[in-house]
């Protein structure tokens, strides 16, 4: 039997769920049924059999299936050693420091770095994670306007006088609206300031820039910014992220970041995959120029059936819908139809900005991107008559 404390929490934990559900915002797990346009398997590489094959053979020579302790206790490894190795070669950076999750990450490495006294400049859709990193190493943050470099500069230049550790933080590609920051403006600015830069490359990595190296590398810059966090679980088709910088940082990061002290180690044979996942991204240019044409293609299209996407440059294409019921309404009717689409709603994205997000990737068909943009306009002619007729919103067959 629980406790009166115990029965009190679980009804205000019922109450909480509750007022979530009222406001269209209660979330769910569901599995993925249909043509697949919620992952961020970008370049297929989640079902391909060599990658597969390459991790059953390392599980086979593996001595080791569980990560024992944590990197400073019993859990590094050679493999470790090996990959962080190749991952700073990709990087084109002197070092790369793996964690468990971008999420660790970028809080490891944001609360390392920075204290109260310190400033941090971030773009207002900075994901979760950097925000939460903030949040705990308590610096002082100057939010900007999302890629608003005339408000960044105005910032950077109201704190030019003072002296303390002031860092620009922004993702490259932005995984609610698809589009990318000028890092080379970023990074201009910040130098004319006094100021570091921070580029999280999740949504980039193995997909952008040169050899898939990312917006940092395309825009010349790799050797101008502190830190570049290259994540390993979405087209790379792994788990994890890199901290890639120079040794120093690495250091740094070794002894002070507490994600990564705190944490155990993943098993060596996960250092395999995503050195076996790195070696055929690498190789995979024609299917990178293969998805951002499709990619551009179908942003376009969408732009001509007169959906708002935000002014997407990438593989992420989102379409604005405006209400929570309206996005919840028309991804459940896109499910119906076969399409494995998810509703993204506040706080996640800005209120009445609700969307349906739509994650391109190399094994989407043309034939089915077509079929899904006839579904979304049925959808919405669908809405716009109940609308008309002073109807419910919801109109799923």
């Amino acid at each position: 039997m629980w406790s009166e404390a115990e029965n009190s929490i679980q009804k205000e934990l019922r109450d909480g769920l509750f007022q979530l559900e009222e406001k269209s915002q209660r979330r769910e797990l569901r599995r993925v049924n249909g043509v697949n346009l919620c992952s961020n398997d970008y370049l297929g590489l989640s079902q391909s059999k060599q990658l597969r094959d390459e991790i059953i053979e390392a599980v086979r020579r593996a001595e080791h299936v569980g990560g024992t302790g944590s990197r400073l206790l019993s859990g590094h490894f050679a493999e470790w050693e090996e990959a962080e190795g190749e991952f700073a070669a990709f990087a084109e950076t002197e070092a790369a420091l793996y964690f468990g999750s971008g999420y660790t990450a970028n809080v490891g490495l944001i609360t390392s770095l920075l204290s109260k006294k310190d400033l941090v400049f971030s773009d207002e859709l900075n994901h979760a994670s950097i925000i939460d990193g903030i949040r705990l190493c308590g610096a002082r943050k100057a939010v900007y306007p999302h890629r608003d470099l005339n408000a960044l500069e105005a910032a950077l230049r109201a704190h030019a006088s003072e002296r303390c550790r002031k860092i620009v933080m922004t993702e490259s590609v932005f995984s609610m609206d698809g589009d990318i920051a000028d890092v080379g403006a970023i990074v201009a600015l910040a130098g004319r300031y006094g100021a570091n830069v921070i580029v999280d490359e999740a949504h980039a990595t193995a997909v952008h820039g040169p050899g898939g190296r990312g917006i940092v590398a395309a825009s010349g810059n790799t050797d101008n910014v502190l830190a570049i966090l290259h994540t390993c679980g979405k087209a790379l088709a792994s788990a994890g992220a890199f901290i890639c910088g120079s040794r120093v940082l690495k250091e740094h990061l070794i002894n002070h970041a507490r994600t990564f002290i705190f944490s155990t180690a993943m098993a060596p044979y996960v250092a395999e995959q995503v050195r076996a996942a790195l070696r055929l991204a690498r190789g995979m240019n024609l299917e990178r120029a293969e998805l951002m044409s499709r990619a551009k293609q179908f942003a376009e299209k969408m732009r001509e059936d007169g959906w708002d996407n935000s002014g997407t440059n990438s593989q992420i294409v989102p379409a604005i819908i405006g209400s929570n019921e309206d996005a919840l309404d028309a991804a459940e009717f896109l499910q119906s139809e076969g399409f494995a689409v998810r509703a993204i709603r506040p706080p996640t994205v800005p209120k009445e900005k609700a969307r349906l997000r739509f994650s391109l990737t190399g094994l989407i068909e043309q034939r089915d991107l077509n079929q899904m943009r006839s579904s979304l306009n049925e959808w919405r002619a669908r809405r716009d008559i109940c609308t008309r007729a002073g109807h419910a919103t919801a109109v799923r067959a």
